[in-house]
């Protein structure tokens, strides 16, 4: 499971660049996802925009994510797939989760240029 960490200012960013979030793979994501975020101490954001495919097993995954982070800190979503954004919606967790249609979307609702 490949994740990326970037920082944007009070932000951290993680890439994911998979195309799957599913059971095969939902350990390592949340194991690799607590190693980047572990010495973070504001909120995250989660670029999906790689990932086509999100099984339940990979939603619990995400929202294992959210947990770990407490609730002190926030975990966002940004770019969703057609298919990953069904998810979200039929199971009601784009009431649960803040969603961006970009991670420059994102980034300007938190008031970081997009530029540094």
């Amino acid at each position: 499971m490949k994740l990326v960490k970037e920082s944007a200012g009070p932000l951290c960013v993680i890439h994911v660049e998979e195309d799957r979030i599913d059971a095969s793979v939902a350990i390592q994501f949340k194991d690799a996802f607590r190693e980047l975020v572990n010495d973070e101490p504001g909120g995250v954001l989660l670029d999906l925009a790689k990932v086509q495919f999100l099984d339940s097993s990979g939603l619990g995954a995400v929202v294992a994510a959210r947990k770990l982070l407490g609730g002190e800190r926030s975990l966002e979503l940004a770019a969703l797939s057609p298919a990953v954004d069904k998810v979200m919606t039929l199971t009601r967790m784009n009431s649960v989760f803040a969603i961006h249609d970009s991670v420059a979307d994102a980034m300007a609702a938190h008031g970081i240029s997009a530029d540094g």
